[in-house]
Formats: C-alpha cells, sequence, structure tokens
C-alpha cells in the first residue's frame, strides 16, 4: 500500500514529524513501513511548467519545430521534433542548466542556425514511472493538464515534491488498505486527532429507485450491494489536484469518472464500480452466480469462461462484470457515456480470493475485497462519490440510493480485565490508560467495571477484534513493544522427552527405513475425484469434512484414506524412471462423527505402506511381519478379505489381537487405469494407533533349553481355499505344548498337483522341557497330527 505524506496530512497533522522518524514510529505501533522513497529525489527544480504559445516549422528542417514557450518570467524559443505538441499546451520545460534525472545536462543550443533556449521533456527523460502516465503521452512531450499553473517548479505543481510510504499490510488489517486507515493508525500512535472529509451530499433531482432495481440471488456471496445514479455526466479529464493524488500513489490518471472511482478507493478503501447505465438491459441489477460455462469479455478485453462458483452482476440478460473483480467491456464507461450507475458493495472475501485464483485476474479490487472489507464502508463510499461528482461538475446527481443490506454482521462485545492484561503482558498499565489507548483506536466502551470493561470495537475492525487478547494486543501496540522489559519465565523447568507414542512411531519409521523404504509426507486435503479414483462409492466420502473455502474443488475435503496420495507419489515416481518405489507415511485422517459438524472430527493416525515395480504380495507381506516382530507383536494373523479399492482374490486382512488392524494386498486394475500406472501396485493400510496398543516391550528371559529338539517336515494336499494359518493352528492345538515351532516353508502348485488343491510343507520343532523326546514319541504325535489334518481339513499327505 503507498501513501502519500502530504495525502495523509491531510486527515492528521503530521507537519512536524519527519518521514522517516514517522515510518520508525508506526512500524513501532505494528503498521511495517517497508520502504520510504523521495519522489523528487533526481528531478531538479530548474524543471518548471510552461505554455507553448506559437508553433511554427523550422525554416531549415522537415521535421523540427520551433516554439515560444511561455514560463511566467519569461518567453523561451525551443526547438522539438515533437509531433505530438500544440499550441496552448502546458508542458514541462527543462531550462539550460538544469539536469534531468538521466544525468542529461540542458544548455543553450543551436539547431540548424535557429537558438533553442532548453528543452520540453517526454515522461522517460523525466524518468516518470510509465504505469502513472497515460498511453498516448508515454512516447511524446508529457501534456500537462490545463489547470497546471505555468513558470512553477514541475517537481511541486505535479506533487512529487512529496514523500511515499510502502506499507506491509498483513491480511487481517484491510481497513489499512487505504489513506483513511493508514491516517487512523497514525493519530492513534501519536495521540493526534484524526480529521476526517466532510461529506456533504448533494440534494439531486428525480428518484435513483425509479431508474433501476436490484436484488441479491446469493446473500451468502454479496452481503450489501448500493447503487447511485449519475445523469448528464461530463466525460473528461479530471483537476490538476486529483491527477496528482492518484499518481503519487501509483495510479494512472484516466478521466473524471474514473478517477473519481480510484480516488474514493485510495481514500477509503472501498473499491466502486461505473457502469454505462444505457447498457444495462432490462434496467436491472442482479448480484447472482455465473451459469456453467457462460461468458463475458472484462475491460481488459480477454474473454473469460465461468462457473457456478464466480458471483457475477448482471442485468436482466447477461453478466456484466465479475463480482469484485472487474467489470464486464459490454457496459465500459465512454466519451460517449450519458448516465453512470455508479457500484458500491460488499462481498464474500473467500469466493472473491478463489475466483481471481481461477481466473488469473488480480485487480486492486480484488486486492482489497478477498482480506474481507467492512460492509459498512459500502455507503460511506458511495455518498463521498457523489459528492466528488458534484464538485467537479462532472455530471447531475439523481435523488436517492438503493441499498440492498440483507446480511448485517453481528456486533462484538468483548469483555476486558486490567489484571489480565497486565499479567500477560508483564506491565503495570493503569486502567485509564488501557481505556485511552483504547478510545484512540476508536474502540468503544460500552461497560466500565472497577476490575473490566466491555469494549466494541469499530465496524472497520469487527472481523479482526473478536477476543480479549485481541484487546490486549491492541494496548501492548500503542503501549509500545520496546517499553515491555523481558522477562524470563518463572515456572519450574523440567526435563523434555518425547512420550511413549511418539518414540514407539519413532522406531517404526527406523525399522521401515531399514526395510528399504522412504518417507513421504502428503498434504491432508483431497477432494471428491480422489475417491473416485479408488473406485470408493459417494456414499462412502459424502461423511468426509468438508472445508469452507477450499484452494479448489481437488482440495475441498479432508482424508480419510492415505491410499489416493501414495498412488499419486508412485504414479510421479514410475513417470520419473525410478525402479523400485519403496514408500510409507504416518499421517492423519478425519472422520466425522456427524454432519454438519457439532465438534471437531475425530483424528486417526494411519500408517500407509506403498510398493511398485520388482515387488508382489508376500514383499509387502514380509515388510509388515518384519514389523510386528520388531515391535514384539506376536498375535497376529492374515485373512482374506475384499475391499473395492483392491484386487479380488489378492487382498489380506491384518487382525491383531482378534481385532482389526488394516487391510493390505494388490491394488485393482481398475484403479491402475485411474492412475495409468502399468506396474502392479501394493498398498497396505493399517491403524497404527491399534498397533501400539498392542505393543510389549518388555523382554522376558528364558534359559536356554536343557533337552534336545526333534525336527520332522510334512508335506500335505489341501484344497486352494484352505489357509495356511487354518494348518498351523490344527498343528498346534493336535499337539499342544510339546511343539515349539511350526514353520511353512514351501507352497507348491504344479503338474503333480490336482486341479483345485495346493501343496503345503512345514518344518515342525518337537521338545518337552521335561525330558528326552523319543522317536516312538515323536512319531506317535506326528502320526496323530496327519489323522487330525485328514479329518478336519481333508488333507492328504505326500510322500
Amino acid at each position: 500500500m503507498q501513501v502519500p505524506y502530504n495525502w495523509l496530512n491531510e486527515y492528521v497533522d503530521i507537519s512536524d514529524y519527519d518521514p522517516k522518524d514517522l515510518g520508525e514510529a508506526l512500524t513501532m505501533s505494528g503498521s511495517n513501513v517497508e520502504h520510504i522513497k523521495y519522489l523528487g529525489e533526481k528531478m531538479d527544480n530548474r524543471i518548471v511548467t510552461g505554455k507553448i504559445k506559437t508553433k511554427k516549422f523550422h525554416p531549415n528542417a522537415d521535421k523540427l519545430w520551433i516554439c515560444e514557450v511561455d514560463i511566467k518570467t519569461d518567453v523561451l524559443q525551443i526547438v522539438s521534433g515533437a509531433e505530438n505538441i500544440e499550441e496552448g499546451n502546458i508542458v514541462p520545460v527543462a531550462l539550460p542548466g538544469c539536469c534531468l534525472p538521466n544525468g542529461q545536462k540542458i544548455t543553450e543550443a543551436e539547431f540548424r542556425g535557429e537558438e533553442s533556449q532548453g528543452m520540453m521533456c517526454s515522461p522517460r527523460e523525466l524518468e516518470l514511472d510509465l504505469k502513472i502516465v497515460p498511453e498516448n503521452q508515454q512516447h511524446g512531450i508529457l501534456i500537462l493538464p490545463d489547470d497546471t499553473p505555468i513558470g512553477e517548479s514541475f517537481k511541486e505543481v505535479m506533487g512529487f515534491d512529496d514523500y511515499v510510504f510502502e506499507f506491509e499490510i498483513t491480511s487481517n488489517r484491510p481497513d489499512c488498505l487505504s489513506i483513511i486507515g493508514i491516517a487512523r493508525e497514525t493519530a492513534a500512535t501519536l495521540g493526534r486527532k484524526m480529521k476526517y472529509p466532510r461529506v456533504n451530499l448533494p440534494e439531486g433531482k428525480g428518484n435513483a429507485r425509479d431508474m433501476v432495481g436490484v436484488q441479491i440471488k446469493d446473500e451468502q456471496l454479496c452481503s450489501r450491494y448500493t447503487a447511485r445514479i449519475v445523469d448528464n455526466v461530463k466525460i473528461g479529464p479530471s483537476p490538476l489536484w486529483l491527477q496528482n493524488k492518484l499518481r503519487s500513489a501509483g495510479i494512472r490518471p484516466i478521466n473524471n469518472i474514473v478517477d473519481i472511482t480510484n480516488f474514493v478507493m485510495l481514500e477509503m478503501g472501498q473499491p466502486l464500480h461505473a457502469f454505462d447505465y444505457s447498457c444495462l438491459k432490462g434496467r436491472q441489477i442482479i448480484v447472482r452466480r455465473a451459469q456453467k460455462n457462460e461468458k463475458i469479455t472484462t475491460l481488459d478485453g480477454k474473454e473469460r469462461v465461468l462457473d457456478e462458483d464466480i458471483l457475477v452482476i448482471a442485468d436482466s440478460e447477461r453478466p456484466v462484470g465479475i463480482a469484485g473483480v472487474m467489470g464486464g467491456l459490454n457496459s465500459e464507461i465512454t466519451s460517449k457515456t450519458k448516465t453512470v450507475l455508479l457500484e458500491s458493495a460488499n462481498f464474500y472475501h473467500a469466493n472473491i480470493r478463489e475466483t481471481s485464483k481461477k481466473l488469473g485476474l488480480r485487480t486492486e479490487a480484488s486486492t482489497r475485497f478477498e482480506k474481507g472489507l467492512d460492509p459498512e464502508l459500502a455507503l460511506e463510499a458511495s455518498n463521498r462519490f457523489v459528492q466528488l461528482v458534484e464538485e467537479l461538475n462532472a455530471g447531475e446527481i439523481v435523488k436517492g440510493v438503493i441499498d440492498v443490506y440483507p446480511v448485517k454482521p453481528k456486533i462484538n462485545r468483548i469483555k476486558l480485565r486490567f489484571k489480565r492484561a497486565n499479567q500477560l503482558l508483564g506491565t503495570d498499565i493503569s486502567p485509564e490508560e488501557m481505556i485511552e489507548m483504547l478510545e484512540r483506536l476508536e474502540i468503544k466502551i460500552v461497560e466500565k467495571g472497577d476490575s473490566y470493561v466491555i469494549a466494541e470495537p469499530p465496524s472497520f475492525r469487527n472481523n479482526d477484534i473478536t477476543r480479549e487478547a485481541d484487546l490486549i494486543e491492541e494496548i501492548a501496540r500503542l503501549y509500545g513493544y520496546d517499553k515491555i522489559k523481558p522477562t524470563l519465565p518463572t515456572d519450574e523447568t523440567t526435563v523434555g522427552k518425547i512420550n511413549y507414542r511418539d518414540r514407539i512411531i519413532d522406531k517404526t519409521k527406523y525399522i521401515l527405513n531399514s526395510c528399504g523404504l522412504n518417507e513421504i509426507v502428503t498434504p491432508s486435503f483431497t477432494g471428491p475425484k480422489a475417491f473416485e479414483n479408488i473406485r470408493l462409492k459417494q456414499d462412502s466420502y459424502q461423511g468426509a469434512v468438508k472445508i469452507k473455502n477450499p484452494l479448489g474443488k481437488d482440495q475441498s475435503l479432508m482424508r480419510t484414506t492415505l491410499i489416493p496420495h501414495m498412488l499419486d507419489v508412485i504414479t510421479y515416481n514410475l513417470n520419473k524412471m525410478i525402479e523400485k518405489a519403496r514408500f510409507f507415511e504416518v499421517g492423519t485422517i478425519y472422520i466425522a462423527e456427524q454432519l454438519p459438524l457439532k465438534d471437531l472430527p475425530k483424528e486417526e493416525r494411519i500408517l500407509n505402506i506403498g510398493m511398485a515395480s520388482e515387488c508382489d504380495f508376500y514383499s509387502l507381506k514380509g515388510v509388515v511381519e518384519t514389523l510386528l516382530e520388531s515391535l514384539r507383536i506376536r498375535e497376529y494373523k492374515f485373512s482374506p478379505f475384499e475391499h473395492p479399492s483392491f484386487h479380488p482374490g489378492r487382498t489380506a486382512l491384518l487382525k491383531i489381537r482378534d481385532e482389526i488392524a488394516g487391510v493390505m494386498g494388490e491394488i485393482h486394475p481398475d484403479v491402475m487405469e485411474n492412475y495409468d500406472i502399468a506396474e502392479r501396485v501394493y498398498i497396505g493400510e493399517f491403524k497404527l494407533e491399534k498397533i501400539i496398543d498392542c505393543i510389549d516391550l518388555k523382554y522376558k528371559y528364558e534359559p536356554l533349553p536343557r533337552y534336545p529338539a526333534v525336527n520332522r517336515d510334512i508335506a500335505i494336499l489341501v484344497k486352494d481355499e484352505v489357509l495356511a494359518d487354518t494348518v498351523k493352528d490344527c498343528i498346534q492345538q493336535t499337539a499342544g505344548e510339546i511343539i515349539e515351532e511350526i514353520k511353512l516353508f514351501d507352497v507348491y502348485k504344479g503338474k503333480q498337483i490336482p486341479e483345485g488343491c495346493k501343496s503345503l510343507a512345514f518344518s515342525i520343532k518337537y521338545r518337552s522341557h521335561e525330558r528326552t523326546l523319543t522317536d516312538e514319541e515323536v512319531n506317535q504325535i506326528h502320526e496323530k497330527i496327519i489323522k487330525a489334518l485328514e479329518n478336519k481339513l481333508d488333507a492328504k499327505l505326500r510322500m
């Protein structure tokens, strides 16, 4: 935000303050001044304003003119080759002896036998920022307004004898995106009186309500809309004082009507827009959402394709502007405009930000609206506009204003405890001082107690000051952060350490890193498309928490699974020719207990493991088993399972102590097609909290066995649907405690194996803790096991 010193001085007396000292004072009170620039730093005072009295051809040159230029104290003869000058023009004149900003020294010279006593200057020779120069003057001599006094210093007359402050405005202070907003801060900081501009409304003729109707169809996106009519508009250049103010703030003067809207926006912070009234079909203003693929050509000449999330200003037939961003070319103010409709409105900040981003169109108006403006400002700015139109004789005001204000904001009333304020700040500020500081900020005290006050912030701070801590912060910055003495904490200090659950998570990450996996971190936001890509039905994600102001549809929901993000990462790495994609993520999912939300959603920590290329189901299973064994979890089982995201028949459910702890398997071919992945992908998603709850890190020591073990192998034929775990359970239950260990060491299917069957080979270790087992005892138990397998599982012994 650029704020000229002289303009600021009109609202608060700072004439006794050096600009540098003022900048430091404002920075210390919370209004950060990034830079202070003197506009006329390189401008010589011997560059003056002059009026061209005569212009005639040079007798000895075809492309030169001889001009007589009146500089009040003298009439100079100047030779020029400029094509855009005419008799009567007022121009900047560099007198002999002066030095231009580019370092060029001006002297009296002779051109083809004719004397030249100076030089008429172009914007480039004066090193003016071309953004503030009319386009038709950027390549010729600078033509000044007709009311420019002659014979005066160009720097002083054009407002360049001024300092400009560059402020960094935080998103919570949209009120400071205006000269008046900065003036309020200056007055509060210095303890000076604020001088608001007096707005005297002209009476006007006729009735604006008879000329136009206003309808707001989406009150959530537009909380207030005001419209005024100006008739018999006289489009022309603005007076010098208005042009100077705009230029000093970095805005190019265009014409009186547009300049007034820009002036009010800079002064008060409220963007305005003027429509050509004759271009409005049906004499209607309708604030509505755009239709899908509806089109509008904006003032920059570009056609924009809109959607239902974009708010537009429309007449009875078509859009005439994109709300809060830019007007339409079909209702532009031109030299032929006779009647103007002025818009001063308040739009929902998040929608304007999303629209601006979506269209790639950022303007001075959208910059202000997207931060959230005070709706009370809409009418005040409209009143200021018509006052200036009347003063500049730019048109005739039509009596009345259309003011549609369906949604009025709730006024905040906040309790401030004096003792609490001093406790937080470490100060000893008296209640009287606190009240005085708040009143300097125009915060109204509605109730006083011995130990507290009830404060009501002004409307322009209603979104920013919402709680006691905000009031205390305002007191702190006006009191002066430099006056608050730093102190060390007085509470007892303790040794910091990582809690148990976080230590387990760190151990989990270490184990997975040791297995060759890389940790990834993905965002918590997702969108409906991500759920559809992994074949989840709509009703399965409608319970996801929706973001109120999402950056886009693909980030409009809080995630309930980590699978889509894992697939995104795997896809990205495979596209980058990564040979082995091995990843894991410890992330959070968000589950709503009920919708609409009444309480915060439930947060669950999830472990997600993903693999692709040179791996299979057993590669993933091996990593999971290594993790569980390393965390000393023994009571776990894998069983067949069906899940829409996973391949049927290649998916397993993980249970720990008979409770579901996760799902893993090969990703479904349809999902792979959605992500355009040719490789097979294996993913496991596990409830990390469930795993942590089942960990037993207590170590038990047992003596070495005194008696030898007896090892026997057994190979059996079973049907495909019989699980290895089922066979192991049958063996263990039949033999009892005499079996020390059962290991599956082979699964075979081939020509020798009947169709629909498979061969399972187990190694069984027998051991007694009381005596040495004989072969006869082991043979009896082994035979018992074979019979049990035959009877219970219809198994057949392979010879």
